[in-house]
């Protein structure tokens, strides 16, 4: 492949992982004026909208009895919790450190292929995969000082995003990509409003928060779109491992904005599970083949 659709892979991944973190920066600024099931309800509102238009355009859209088939169901359920953890630990730690244990992702959906799909795995990348989660246990320190609530959160968020993922994967290809979508963004919108209550009740939205919420939505979409483009354009081996810059965004908006700077063990743990990572795609590529962990998505999407 001419390395030039390589490279314009690349600038579509990087803007990916620009998007999604700029997206949580933006959730995180507004999670002290409301709780998270307001916010997703506000952004899975926003993202229904769109998406529904887009589908409508695209004659994607099916029977709203989609969601009642199991794998629709649980991928919906896997996103609203997805949802609801991660919003909520971002209100709780810095942004790097969230996104760093969120780089484990793809090591996690590696595992659950291996042992729901027979998906082979040698001993190097259980090796690697080991290695990984053993970095984010250095990022989240167990013990009295470093084992807190929003590790925990973020850790959860991480389980439930990979089983949404794995999900993915049992959905009937006659339904369209868009409308499960749909169907997802209506879900946790609804999901979001029902929760409201018991996270501390509706809060008025002034228009600063609302215009961050409307931009945390579009940039999420623009995240999964170019995502595709980038797997599209470029060799998987070459472009997926850019997920990672996903943290270097995320430490300098936390910088810039939260003035947030990552301890030392963040670095060292994050450093851990990038290099994990990325000899678990060096691994993927030598074989041949494109596995469900370099297709998972590192946010999510309403």
């Amino acid at each position: 492949m001419p390395r030039s659709r390589n490279t314009q892979g690349a600038i579509y991944m990087t803007s990916a992982m620009a998007g999604f973190s700029s997206s949580d920066a933006l959730s995180k600024s507004v999670i002290t004026q409301m709780n998270a099931g307001q916010i997703m309800c506000l952004r899975g509102l926003i993202t229904s909208v769109v998406i529904y238009l887009i589908a409508r355009q695209m004659k994607a859209l099916r029977s709203w009895r989609v969601i009642l088939k199991p794998m629709v169901l649980l991928r919906v359920v896997c996103e609203i919790l997805a949802a609801v953890t991660y919003i909520t630990a971002l209100g709780m730690m810095p942004i790097a450190n969230a996104s760093a244990i969120l780089q484990s992702l793809p090591l996690v959906v590696t595992f659950g292929a291996a042992l729901l799909f027979g998906e082979p795995v040698g001993w190097r990348r259980w090796s690697a995969i080991l290695i990984g989660l053993m970095g984010v246990l250095i990022i989240i320190r167990p013990g009295a000082e470093g084992f807190t609530i929003a590790a925990l959160l973020v850790v959860a968020s991480v389980l439930v995003t990979a089983g949404r993922d794995l999900a993915t994967r049992g959905i009937d290809p006659e339904i369209p990509a868009l409308m499960i979508t749909v169907v997802t963004a209506v879900s946790v919108a609804v999901c979001g409003a029902l929760l409201t209550p018991f996270l501390g009740g509706w809060k008025p939205v002034n228009a600063t928060s609302f215009s961050h919420i409307v931009l945390a939505a579009i940039l999420v979409l623009i995240g999964y779109q170019s995502v595709i483009l980038a797997m599209r354009t470029g060799e998987i081996s070459f472009v997926a491992p850019l997920r990672y810059t996903g943290l270097i965004f995320s430490a300098l908006l936390g910088f810039v904005f939260f003035a947030e700077i990552p301890d030392l063990w963040t670095l060292i743990g994050a450093a851990v599970v990038i290099a994990s990572g990325l000899y678990t795609f060096y691994r993927e590529g030598k074989r041949h083949v494109a596995p469900l962990a370099q297709e998972s998505e590192p946010r999510t999407p309403v």
